[in-house]
């Protein structure tokens, strides 16, 4: 590679750096809501909100602690014989879930107005 090759592929390389973090920054933060399912019956939206809050839903085998705080939601407390829903921790992304198969809850972060596809 010459000098003017190398000086190419500087320009090109930050002009890729400056593209993705104009798309970064400049992306809009959707307003996100967790969907709340018990026995595939939609049964809570909860907003996810910056401000801490707690909601319960009932369970298979009792009652579910969810906790939303800066825009995640995870299960805080439930009844389970080895309370791995609440080990799972928080979500955030709408490609991110929360199976609790004992209780039969699921729980689903989805960004409003997202659109997935247009078929013309």
């Amino acid at each position: 590679m010459n000098k003017s090759d190398q000086k190419l592929a500087i320009i090109i390389s930050f002009i890729c750096i400056v593209f993705i973090l104009i798309f970064h920054f400049n992306k809009n933060e959707q307003e996100k809501v967790a969907l709340v399912y018990y026995k595939n019956e939609l049964v809570k939206t909860i907003p996810l909100l910056e401000e801490s809050q707690e909601y319960q839903v009932l369970g298979k085998n009792g009652i579910v602690t969810l906790e939303s705080k800066q825009g995640k939601i995870r299960v805080k407390q439930e009844n389970s014989p080895l309370h791995i829903c609440s080990r799972q921790g928080f979500i955030q992304n709408s490609t991110e879930i929360i199976v609790c198969l004992p209780n039969q809850i699921v729980i689903k972060i989805k960004e409003k107005d997202n659109i997935d596809t247009i078929v013309r």
